[in-house]
């Protein structure tokens, strides 16, 4: 089985673009890679597990909350590499978004914090411009979700 540090091939990290109104939920990593940096919660999917049903455990453990429907918003690999250019750490991460439906706030396994933070805040956290780039195309991809919802095509004549 390979490794996470210094794998043998990519691990498969699902995450959860989790919005209460314009809030976003962040968390805190409390593990390597992205030690001490806020982020989209979630991690390492489980065979036997489907993304969907990984992305939704993984918010459940790390901020103990749950959302409504999910969308994809993005696919982006994470890599990291020491000094002899080895590749230390890669995660192929699936980011769905979804909205706010149950759960109060309380930081899980992995994490030393979690909060909601309003767009506005986004820019003072030091996040990872992927984590930027998720959160827009989740928040994008909610907004068109919710107006296919909301159009009603013309009654026939």
């Amino acid at each position: 089985m390979s490794s996470r540090e210094y794998p043998d091939r990519p691990w498969i990290g699902v995450g959860v673009i989790a919005f209460r109104g314009e809030e976003v939920l962040l968390v805190r990593r409390s593990k390597p890679p992205r030690q001490g940096e806020w982020s989209i919660p979630g991690g390492a999917q489980h065979l036997g597990e489907t993304a969907e049903e990984a992305g939704r455990r993984e918010l459940l453990e790390e901020a103990g909350i749950t959302v409504g429907p999910l969308v994809l918003a993005v696919v982006v690999d994470a890599l990291a590499r020491d000094d002899l250019d080895r590749t230390r750490f890669h995660y192929t991460i699936i980011d769905f978004a979804g909205r706010w439906e149950d759960g109060q706030v309380v930081p899980g396994d992995d994490v030393s914090e979690a909060c909601w933070f309003s767009p506005a805040e986004l820019a003072g956290l030091g996040l990872w411009s992927e984590a930027l780039r998720a959160i827009e195309e989740g928040r994008r991809r909610l907004a068109e979700t919710d107006q296919r919802k909301s159009f009603s095509p013309s009654s026939p004549r």
